[in-house]
């Protein structure tokens, strides 16, 4: 099988979102179409309730659809359908935009005043982009683990391994997501979908991806870097890219490494993108928010 090389390894970056926000931007607009179907990844680990508590007050989106993964603290959510609820440590909310919703989303820290999670923003394609909006509340006892005998641990929140299932299906970009603890001094190959985008996130301990021990280009702000790492071992806060494969390969060496694992079909298609709304044409987008100024942004009914 042909295993997937290094394309591109990114450092996540501090932003500020929402009310204010502080968060660390895996990669976000400068980066389309380099992760298609995948638009950003957010990191929001914080240990500082002064950084996260303004939270994101009510806002619409369309033509996407948003999956937020809790470590730790909680968010409270609430939207336009009628949705309400929280998730916490462990807890997936998977929220398809569609044709036009708008929530808010207040996140709350636990009793050491820790909050941490991630979101990511997954595109729809034009054909879906009008789609009714619907909303997932995945929780931890759903969401399935398997050991392997060298020791990884895998939550499987969408996609397949071995014939266990993650809680999330029927979504139009074949995605797969989970979340990898892997041992010190092992590792670990992984299948993947050719000419499908796939990418690694770490937020634990260090690990080699792919067996390569060459320079890594790392962007910041737009500028790319050479970082010369003669072991070639990478740590929290980087996103690796992978080219083009059948499998995926990483090592461990003194550390154990714990990382996102996303992947998905490409869509393809042009994007038009500002703010929380993301379609094909400038006009669709003109469209939206002239919508959402004059009260007609909501297409479906209310749950009852």
């Amino acid at each position: 099988m042909k295993c997937r090389k290094i394309r591109k390894v990114i450092k996540s970056k501090p932003t500020l979102e929402g009310a204010g926000v502080h968060l660390k931007r895996a990669f976000g607009f400068s980066e389309v179409p380099l992760l298609d179907p995948f638009l950003l990844l957010d990191d929001f680990r914080s240990g500082n309730p002064g950084h996260y508590l303004k939270g994101f007050p009510w806002h619409p989106h369309r033509g996407i659809e948003t999956i937020t993964y809790m470590l730790g603290g909680n968010v409270e959510h609430g939207d336009s359908m009628g949705n309400k609820g929280v998730i916490g440590p462990g807890d997936v909310q998977w929220m398809t935009a569609g044709s036009g919703i708008i929530h808010q989303e207040m996140p709350q820290g636990d009793k050491t005043g820790y909050m941490g999670g991630f979101q990511l923003w997954a595109n729809l394609p034009a054909s879906h982009k009008m789609m009714p909006p619907r909303y997932r509340d995945v929780k931890v006892s759903q969401i399935p683990e398997i050991s392997t005998s060298s020791g990884v641990k895998i939550k499987i929140i969408c996609g397949e391994i071995e014939g266990t299932k993650g809680p999330v299906h029927d979504i139009v970009t074949d995605p797969f997501y989970c979340d990898v603890t892997i041992p010190a001094k092992t590792e670990f190959t992984h299948p993947t979908k050719p000419g499908h985008t796939v990418f690694a996130y770490i937020i634990e301990g260090k690990a080699s991806f792919c067996k390569e021990k060459n320079p890594f280009v790392y962007e910041v702000e737009g500028v790319n870097y050479f970082d010369i790492q003669r072991d070639a071992y990478l740590t929290d806060g980087n996103l690796v890219l992978f080219d083009n494969g059948e499998e995926m390969v990483v090592s461990t060496k003194d550390k154990h490494v714990r990382f996102l694992l996303i992947s998905g079909k490409p869509i393809g298609e042009p994007v038009a993108w500002y703010g929380p709304i993301v379609m094909n044409t400038q006009q669709e987008l003109q469209i939206a928010f002239e919508e959402y100024d004059n009260g007609t942004f909501i297409k479906h009914k209310r749950l009852s």
